[in-house]
C-alpha cells in the first residue's frame, strides 16, 4: 500500500505527505457525515419522518405553529383578539 501511495503521489506531482493529509481530511469528513446522518436518522425516527411526504408534513406543521405564535404575539401587542 505504501508503494501504491508513493506511486500515486508521484503521478499527481505531489508529496506523499500531501497525499496522506488529503486522505485523512477526506476520511474525517466522511466520518463526520456518517455521524451526522446517524444523529438525523434517530431524530427523524423520533418524530415519525420516514419519507419525503413526512418531511413536507412536518415542515407545514412547524410553519403553521410559527404563524399561530406570531399572530398570538401580534394580538397581545395590539390588544386585539
Amino acid at each position: 500500500m505504501f508503494e501504491q501511495a508513493r506511486a500515486l503521489a508521484k503521478d499527481e506531482n505531489r508529496t506523499l505527505s500531501e497525499l496522506v493529509r488529503e486522505a485523512l481530511r477526506r476520511y474525517q469528513s466522511k466520518q463526520a457525515l456518517e455521524k451526522a446522518r446517524a444523529h438525523m436518522r434517530a431524530a427523524a425516527d423520533e418524530i415519525g419522518v420516514r419519507t419525503e411526504d413526512d418531511v413536507v408534513r412536518v415542515v407545514r406543521e412547524a410553519r403553521r405553529e410559527i404563524y399561530r405564535e406570531e399572530q398570538a404575539a401580534k394580538r397581545k401587542r395590539t390588544g386585539t383578539r
